[in-house]
């Protein structure tokens, strides 16, 4: 079986920094893509930052230059670099990757579980 496992997230205050990570369970499966998406309450989940199997990158206006998205495939793990964090970065970060079999042709859509960020004024 696979999963995402999520970590990284807690309470900081604004203009720190938190590294979220999110390493893949079966290291059977290697990563095709990965993303990072963010929840606030009430409000729709929106894609953050996204990487591709070649190292692409890709930004929401709103963390543009703060947040830095990067992989390591020997680990299984994408990480998401957060500076200079606002209050309005306060909301549950969850990841998303697109794995396949080492060697294979399939490939699927997995998310993890969440994680808590939140930043005080």
């Amino acid at each position: 079986q696979v999963q995402l496992v999520e970590s990284g997230g807690g309470l900081v205050q604004a203009g720190g920094s938190l590294r979220l990570s999110c390493a893949v369970s079966n290291s059977f499966f290697s990563i095709n893509a990965g993303g990072w998406y963010r929840q606030a309450p009430g409000k729709q989940r929106e894609l953050v930052a996204a990487i591709t199997n070649g190292g692409t990158t890709n930004y929401a206006d709103s963390v543009k230059g703060r947040f830095t998205i990067s992989k390591d495939n020997a680990k299984n793990t994408v990480y998401l670099q957060m500076n200079s964090l606002r209050p309005e970065d306060t909301a549950v970060y969850y990841c998303n990757m697109n794995l396949k079999l080492r060697f294979g042709v399939r490939a699927s859509d997995y998310w993890g579980q969440g994680t808590q960020v939140t930043v005080s004024s």
